[in-house]
């Protein structure tokens, strides 16, 4: 399983980047795993307030629905459009092509787990 090291991750398996006052954030390789097939991407409108550890979209798979918690206060900037139509791209490339929303920052985003710190969670549970 990859973890990269230019990422902050969350317990519940999101991940996000941060480069200049814009936040992006998808789900671990362990997270589409654990949901199996993604078939619905419910994102929110671009310009939509969102906020910290709330929602701030929904996958829907095979499987069940789940929550992608928000690591920040802000505003959705973008959302990735080919889950519209591609939903499955959270399970073939979560870690590049999969990635679900963008955010401006309003203040510091939360302090998820290093790479490292993420690891040692994920072997701890094995």
């Amino acid at each position: 399983m990859e973890i990269l090291q230019d990422r902050r991750y969350g317990e519940t398996h999101e991940w996000y980047t941060v480069e200049d006052d814009v936040i992006t954030v998808g789900v671990t390789e362990q997270g589409q795993e654990m949901l199996g097939d993604v078939v619905f991407a419910d994102l929110p409108d671009v310009g939509q307030a969102v906020s910290e550890g709330a929602p701030c979209a929904t996958l829907e798979s095979v499987k069940a629905a789940s929550d992608v918690l928000c690591p920040v206060d802000g505003e959705v900037l973008e959302i990735n459009e080919a889950l519209e139509d591609s939903p499955e791209l959270i399970n073939d490339d979560p870690l590049d092509e999969g990635w679900i929303l963008k955010i401006r920052m309003e203040g510091q985003p939360a302090e998820w787990m290093s790479p490292d710190e993420y690891g040692r969670m994920l072997e701890s549970t094995d």
